[in-house]
């Protein structure tokens, strides 16, 4: 099966990046792995849902555009290690209501609790945002909301095939109904293991 963009940007932050995000947030190198490569087809699935409306899509586009174009991975982590890097309006517009779930279901899945599992989220956001906006505009007169659509629609529909822990968070979190009432118990465990066991 191809890469998904996830995984792409997974390879582009190991090492260095990976590990200054693990200190960051008071994790080893594998835990910081590991619950990274959870965190980002949540996200990037997210986004793929968001961006299956027209209107979503057309968004997504004008804030890539106006707001991370043209941005190098390294210094929006270095701006996120700062503390800055806006990845709470980011949340804000990627999860809605559903953001308590989705800091709740990444927790549950890898060990890190939900304080610790939404942190990790707020500093990926920016990161993310910059990884598509840099995909994107790489393409120059292809580069539409279309495309952008299309590619997310394809990110969201791959992580949900491949299942495993960034599979399951994006059922679990954003294909329910939405009552808040979300069961995350069949996802505690299975990054857990390699994790070390939950930390609180």
């Amino acid at each position: 099966m191809t890469a998904t963009l996830a995984d792409d940007l997974l390879n582009q932050l190991q090492g260095p990046q990976l590990a200054q995000i693990g200190q960051q947030l008071g994790l080893s190198d594998a835990q910081a792995g590991n619950a990274v490569s959870a965190a980002l087809p949540l996200l990037m699935g997210a986004l793929g849902r968001n961006a299956s409306q027209p209107q979503g899509a057309e968004a997504l586009f004008g804030a890539l555009q106006r707001d991370h174009s043209g941005q190098d991975l390294g210094s929006v982590l270095g701006t996120v290690l700062g503390g800055g890097g806006q990845g709470t309006q980011i949340l804000d517009h990627v999860f809605g209501a559903r953001q308590g779930n989705a800091a709740q279901g990444l927790g549950a899945a890898t060990g890190l609790g939900g304080a610790q599992a939404n942190s990790l989220l707020k500093m990926l956001a920016p990161i993310v945002l910059a990884y598509l906006a840099k995909r994107m505009f790489s393409q120059g007169d292809a580069a539409t909301p279309q495309a952008l659509g299309q590619a997310l629609g394809s990110e969201h529909e791959q992580i949900r095939q491949q299942g495993g822990v960034g599979g399951g968070l994006l059922g679990a979190v954003l294909d329910r109904d939405g009552d808040g009432d979300t069961d995350f118990s069949d996802l505690i465990g299975l990054a857990g293991s390699v994790l070390g066991g939950p930390r609180r």
